[in-house]
């Protein structure tokens, strides 16, 4: 017997500063529930729920964000079943013109204290407190190369192994993925398995992807130091720099660069993502885990 229906959802809670350096939060209204609410909404086939709080965002306010932390999940009941929402602290990027419409016909930013006793739902008011006392980070995304072609159906040099078919649609799924975090910067071993499942997102943002032989199985199996030190490196450049970073690794080399977060190793499939949020000191303040669409 099959057991309640879950309906997977995702939302921002959007903060930013105001001229008077007051903390404000984006909120909108939606005529047929009459509620002042976050943000939100249901993913679409396939998608991330990070990239779905990001779409559903600016669908709903016209606002274009990039993700700086999670923050929690709510659920409650729908005549279908259960609704599970997880929610990202936002930030904005850029504000156009709201066109109100039959599903959200307001938007209004509010200061947290004018937005918590506006708002409709005690559960989401908890996620606004939350929201409010995260810390500043950075996030650092980690991930493992898309399917890749077998070993033993390839002749060459296995540096240049290709994705398969469902490594370069893994790939192409990782750019809503990536541009949720506001990724501006690539590394990649130079395998051209990890570069190849960068390559469409560095198209989309005309970005280059820094190639690092020290990731490349042949040569970290070698020198696991040097991945070490350069892992250290890549994540104080990204913690002080506040510019978040992707970096494109193999399943052999993938424990030694977690380890480098102060992160317990796990199994990570084709196309898989961590997301590691940075301290400016360069500390892993929470990880999240993102398992590939397809």
């Amino acid at each position: 017997m099959a057991g309640p229906r879950i309906v997977e959802a995702a939302g921002a809670i959007v903060l930013r500063r105001a001229k008077g350096r007051q903390v404000q939060v984006l909120l909108i209204h939606r005529p047929s529930y009459h509620d002042w609410s976050l943000p939100k909404g249901k993913l679409d086939p396939d998608e991330y729920l990070a990239a779905a709080a990001v779409r559903e965002t600016r669908e709903e306010t016209e606002v274009r964000i990039r993700l700086v932390h999670p923050v929690d999940r709510i659920e409650y009941p729908i005549p279908t079943g259960t609704k599970r929402v997880a929610y990202w602290l936002g930030a904005e990027i850029e504000q156009k013109r709201f066109k109100p419409n039959s599903e959200v016909d307001k938007r209004i930013w509010l200061t947290v204290p004018s937005a918590l006793k506006r708002m409709t739902y005690a559960d989401e008011r908890h996620l606004l407190e939350q929201a409010v006392k995260l810390p500043q980070t950075t996030p650092l995304l980690i991930v493992r190369h898309g399917k890749a072609m077998d070993r033993k159906h390839w002749s060459g040099k296995d540096q240049l192994r290709q994705l398969s078919s469902r490594g370069r649609k893994q790939s192409q799924q990782l750019v809503p993925l990536l541009d949720a975090y506001g990724v501006r910067d690539l590394a990649s071993s130079t395998s051209v398995r990890c570069t190849s499942t960068l390559a469409p997102y560095a198209k989309s943002k005309r970005l280059d992807v820094k190639g690092w032989a020290t990731l490349s199985e042949e040569q970290a199996k070698g020198n696991p130091d040097a991945v070490r030190k350069l892992m250290k490196r890549l994540i104080k450049e990204t913690a002080s720099s506040g510019v978040p970073r992707a970096i494109c690794g193999h399943r052999p080399v993938l424990p030694l660069m977690l380890e480098a977060l102060g992160v317990p190793s796990r199994p990570m499939s084709p196309g898989a993502v961590l997301v590691a949020h940075l301290s400016a000191a360069g500390d892993t303040v929470c990880v999240e885990w993102h398992k590939p669409r397809v």
